[in-house]
């Protein structure tokens, strides 16, 4: 019985992780990671054990692929790190000013801006822009597979010794 309440909690651990991952609010690579841990703990067994070190290797190789790929092509377009931050901060301003989608507007509005404000010119500006939405979505999109792969194995693993 206390498994079953253990399995609950870190499904909904690994759901909400899922949501923190599109809506990036939450830290949900963490989260999801987090919930195979508490298995792992709570089963306390070579099979937990096994199964979050290779939750671990899987997450290490995501975040790998999520630094070198996206932030290369922001590279390319001419994309600081320092652009992404005046973008997040747009974001959450817009995202108090309009709930539900203000994150969405404000922060490419904030990445064109910053690029406007740099290179003086609509069209390179626009472009940067959409460079850097591009990688983000990439950035998501990877974080996203990284983090179903874990659930899978974490679900088959639950399967095969349940």
């Amino acid at each position: 019985m206390r498994m079953v309440a253990v399995t609950v909690l870190c499904t909904l651990m690994m759901l909400v992780g899922l949501i923190g991952i599109v809506l990036p609010i939450l830290p949900g690579l963490l989260l999801v990671w987090g919930g195979v841990a508490v298995w792992a703990f709570a089963e306390s067994s070579t099979t937990g054990w096994v199964l979050l070190g290779a939750c671990s290797a899987i997450i290490g190789c995501g975040v790998l692929l999520e630094f070198l790929l996206p932030g290369k092509r922001m590279k390319a377009a001419g994309v600081a790190t320092s652009t992404l931050l005046v973008a997040v901060i747009v974001g959450v301003i817009c995202a108090i000013l309009i709930p539900v989608v203000g994150f969405f507007i404000g922060f490419p509005l904030g990445i064109y801006l910053v690029q406007r404000t740099r290179r003086r010119d609509h069209r390179d500006a626009w472009d940067a822009t959409k460079h850097a939405l591009k990688a983000i979505g990439l950035n998501i999109l990877i974080e996203l597979l990284t983090a179903l792969a874990v659930i899978a194995l974490w679900a088959g693993t639950l399967t095969l010794s349940g």
